[in-house]
């Protein structure tokens, strides 16, 4: 089979490890037979540097005619780049914002899995952690605060700013059925994070997904406040198996699980629409501090690689590959310097990604 794959390097860290995660790419096409073909995509600053505005038509279009789409990470230091000197709308974020919604990416997976031997990392107490986690974010990927209306302007002498929340039931159901079917496939439990003792938002979300849960009788379906939430992914993260959120408080939470795995550079993510296509992107920020350096840590992108192949090219025995190669490779030891701890060898971004692929094709 053939297959096209968009990749966006990004800005900051983002070239050096999307540079990796095409390497296991190219590594699943040659053990599969199939072959891949890319397709460079320019997208926040690097285009605005190019063409003047963070995301082009022409990129988007690139995009729909492909498989899946491979993406680093994107913006800059706020308080130094000129980038954030321009309008909101000419910004980095709002071509990652555009292209979501040109792409009809409305549901957001972040997985948060702590490894065994990263438990040294996780700033959690051990008695907390126990066994580990291995927990779902399910994120409403194109409603709600971020896309709503918003202004800022002077109302009876005083500057008010003003965003909108909005959600139809049409776009939560659509997001919750990702949800529900996610959850089949694992523990089969969901927990749906709102503030329906406040918000009008939530009261529909919480109404739309108990009738979706109607559907799922296998699936244990509870809700929870997203205050308290938040408290209990410290309390008792192991609690949780698929959360499913609008857009602002997935946004939030999603970055909190992350953290209590030891490093956000050891997460995946994906951005799916209703057919197989999905845009795949590591959890973590651009670091324009360590930009350049090669010492990023490259296995969330690797493990976004992975996810594509699942996902979006029903390649499970290259994904399976993949992360059973991570895993080994953790288990020997090798670590970048944001999981780096005692006993371990410190290996850059390049050196992480050959022993990732060493392992891979022996796990295949």
């Amino acid at each position: 089979m053939e297959y096209g794959i968009a990749l966006i390097p990004g800005d900051g860290i983002g070239p050096e490890i999307v540079a990796q995660g095409k390497r296991v790419l190219d590594l699943a096409a040659e053990l599969s037979g199939n072959v891949f073909h890319y397709h460079e995509v320019l997208l926040g600053g690097c285009s605005i540097d190019a063409f003047g505005v963070p995301l082009t038509e022409e990129a988007v279009q690139t995009c729909k005619e492909s498989n899946a789409v491979l993406m680093g990470s994107i913006g800059g230091d706020a308080a130094t780049s000129p980038w954030y000197r321009l309008p909101p709308e000419k910004r980095p974020e709002a071509g990652l914002l555009a292209i979501r919604k040109a792409l009809n990416l409305f549901a957001n997976l972040r997985p948060a899995y702590l490894y065994p031997e990263l438990k040294g990392a996780c700033p959690l107490k051990e008695e907390i952690i126990k066994d580990g986690f291995d927990l779902m974010m399910v994120r409403e990927l194109t409603g709600g605060l971020y896309f709503g209306d918003r202004y800022t302007k002077e109302v009876d002498g005083t500057v008010t700013a003003v965003d909108t929340l909005k959600y139809t039931e049409d776009e939560i159901r659509r997001v919750a059925v990702k949800a529900f079917d996610i959850a089949m496939k694992r523990n089969k439990h969901l927990t749906l994070v709102d503030k329906a003792n406040v918000l009008d938002s939530s009261r529909l979300w919480r109404k739309v997904t108990s009738q979706v849960a109607e559907a799922y009788p296998e699936v244990a379906f509870d809700t929870m406040l997203v205050d308290n939430c938040a408290m209990q992914l410290i309390r008792n993260p192991g609690q949780f198996d698929v959360l499913l959120t609008e857009n602002m408080f997935g946004d939030i939470l999603s970055d909190e699980a992350s953290m209590i795995t030891g490093s956000i550079g050891m997460l995946s993510s994906a951005s799916l629409n209703e057919t197989k296509f999905g845009l795949y992107e590591p959890s973590g920020g651009s670091a324009p501090d360590i930009a350049g350096k090669g010492i990023a840590n490259p296995i969330a992108t690797i493990l976004s690689a992975a996810m594509l192949l699942r996902y979006s090219l029903d390649m499970d025995r290259e994904a399976d590959a993949a992360e059973e190669a991570v895993r080994r490779v953790l288990a020997d030891g090798f670590r970048t310097g944001d999981i780096m701890s005692d006993g371990c060898t410190r290996v850059n971004t390049q050196e992480m990604g050959d022993l990732i692929l060493e392992r891979m094709r022996n796990a295949y």
